[in-house]
């Protein structure tokens, strides 16, 4: 059986993650709270990734990197303060985490590790200057490592579109801005997070073994078309 690691992996998206890979993965939750779930194939290790020591974990065959922001504001709003944060969960979190688990993820059966953009990197997007600049950041360092840590370790990122968690909430308030939102994805739908959980799952499974180094946009057709 696998060992997947889950940073931030009691809510959202991570949650989703985390429920889709128990049946088949020991699958190990770092995340500031216990997610609401008992498993026999679950531990669950109480962390803050940006200020705590990480456990030590002998071998790992998958990371997925979950924590992340959803900073809107328009730029006379934005402090310097708000761009480092949204960097430093974003993008340090996450080099924190795989500088630390390195040597276990190597020692991994056709390691992989995930993380995550978004579309806004792509699709130019009003008040999304803090977090585009923070993913863009990810994007990058999916792209550098992908090659650096070839051919044994892959890494790759999912970019998703707009995702029904607590961290969209705002986005999602009432009716009126949930059709609205509907209305700009030409597939009129936006994501719930177990969509998102397929596509981790299929980018740690040996069905991805070919595949490094990729930013996988699950948008709805925002990106790409124009109907």
């Amino acid at each position: 059986m696998k060992t997947t690691v889950i940073i931030g992996g009691s809510k959202g998206i991570g949650f989703a993650i985390t429920k889709e890979l128990l049946a088949t993965n020991k699958v190990i939750v770092i995340s500031r709270t216990a997610p609401d779930l008992e498993h026999q194939n679950l531990t669950h290790y109480t962390c803050d990734v940006l200020t705590d020591e990480l456990p030590e974990i002998e071998s790992i065959d998958g990371l997925v990197y979950c924590p992340g922001s959803i900073n809107l504001k328009p730029i006379t709003r934005l402090s310097i303060e708000d761009f480092k944060e949204d960097f430093e969960i974003n993008v340090i979190g996450a080099v924190k985490t795989i500088k630390h688990y390195l040597n276990a993820i190597k020692k991994g059966t056709n390691p992989s590790i995930v993380l995550f953009s978004t579309v806004a990197t792509k699709l130019g997007m009003p008040y999304h200057a803090s977090i585009a600049t923070a993913k863009a950041g990810v994007e990058g360092l999916v792209k550098s490592l992908g090659a650096e840590l070839a051919p044994n370790i892959r890494i790759n990122a999912i970019a998703p579109t707009v995702t029904n968690t607590d961290l969209a909430a705002k986005l999602l308030r009432n009716d009126k801005m949930i059709e609205n939102i509907k209305e700009r994805h030409p597939l009129k739908r936006f994501l719930d997070p177990k969509d998102v959980a397929h596509m981790a799952s299929f980018l740690l499974s040996e069905k991805t073994l070919n595949m490094s180094g990729q930013i996988l946009e699950i948008d709805c057709g925002i990106v790409n078309f124009k109907l």
